[in-house]
């Protein structure tokens, strides 16, 4: 949205969610006319007021002038309607009252459960122990200990062909930054796959080679994906014959048959940008311009939990 940079997590913003008001970090050049357009715009809503103040500037280590800030801060308020209220229980990131000192600017997920299925967990166990190689030699200093973890069993194959799935739980895992969603299929099969951005409890995925990508346009309704031009009504896996150029895709082969290596970390995905003879040439998130086999599959979407760097557990 232009003229808003940013949004403000204090104590005090805290507060004022209770009462529908939302701070952020203006540009200073901005009119309330632009920003009431592009707020009224997003959430679909109303905004009853609007209040903003500059901030004091910093003061420099020598001299008696000081540095300008070119932003202010704004509180908007806004009219609690129905979509807003869907928008909010749809919100990834929870914010919580301080009530303890370890509870401060705290920030953490409300929706995402920890649920596991008995057969699709192991007690798994690291050999060598935490921070150390496969020789037993620390690599990663100060990782000893921790709490025990639990390995849940994610299908980065995903060989369940041309069968419809459902989207029934979404859920924590300890082992990864990304979450993992619980797939019911229609032959009774059970399994762990990578969240998809935008997916939520009740979708159906397909897997296949033949499988068609459903787009849709943008609402506010239905959407979690907040800054995108579309959203992916199905998630679906296909192989890169079958993709048409530019689809953004995670969950990536490299050897055919052996599952999903490539772009699998929270909010990672990469784009296909171009198909020569037996190979597919990909632009992976790091940048990197790769070759894979057209006979490799890979996930339509992006993985889900963006805002993992957002979250805070207070202490």
């Amino acid at each position: 949205m232009d003229g808003i940079k940013y949004a403000v997590f204090t104590d005090k913003s805290i507060r004022l969610l209770g009462n529908n008001q939302y701070t952020s970090n203006v540009e200073s050049g901005s009119t309330r006319t632009i920003i009431k357009h592009w707020v009224e715009l997003f959430f679909g809503v109303k905004v009853i007021a609007m209040n903003s103040h500059r901030l004091p500037g910093k003061g420099r280590r020598m001299g008696p002038m000081g540095h300008t800030m070119h932003y202010k801060r704004m509180i908007i308020t806004l009219q609690l309607e129905k979509n807003l209220k869907k928008i909010l229980n749809n919100t990834a990131i929870h914010l919580y009252k301080t009530s303890t000192p370890s509870t401060r600017n705290g920030a953490v997920d409300s929706q995402v459960k920890s649920n596991s299925r008995n057969n699709l967990i192991s007690g798994h166990q690291r050999h060598c122990g935490k921070g150390c190689n496969s020789r037993g030699i620390i690599t990663s200093r100060h990782r000893g200990g921790g709490h025990k973890r639990l390995y849940r069993k994610i299908d980065f194959r995903r060989n369940e062909k041309d069968i419809s799935g459902r989207i029934v739980t979404i859920e924590y895992d300890p082992n990864r930054n990304a979450y993992i969603c619980l797939i019911h299929y229609g032959d009774g099969e059970k399994r762990y796959i990578l969240h998809p951005r935008g997916a939520i409890i009740g979708d159906t995925i397909v897997s296949g080679t033949e499988v068609p990508i459903s787009i849709k346009p943008y609402a506010l309704e239905e959407a979690c994906a907040v800054w995108e031009g579309v959203l992916i009504d199905q998630k679906e896996e296909s192989t890169s014959i079958d993709m048409p150029l530019g689809t953004t895709i995670h969950n990536i082969e490299i050897t055919l048959g052996k599952g999903g290596q490539l772009a699998r970390a929270p909010g990672d995905v990469a784009k296909m940008i171009a198909k020569e003879d037996k190979s597919a040439t990909l632009k992976l998130p790091s940048g990197e311009v790769r070759l894979i086999s057209k006979n490799c599959s890979a996930t339509v979407g992006q993985v889900g939990n963006v805002g993992v760097n957002q979250k805070s557990l207070g202490k």
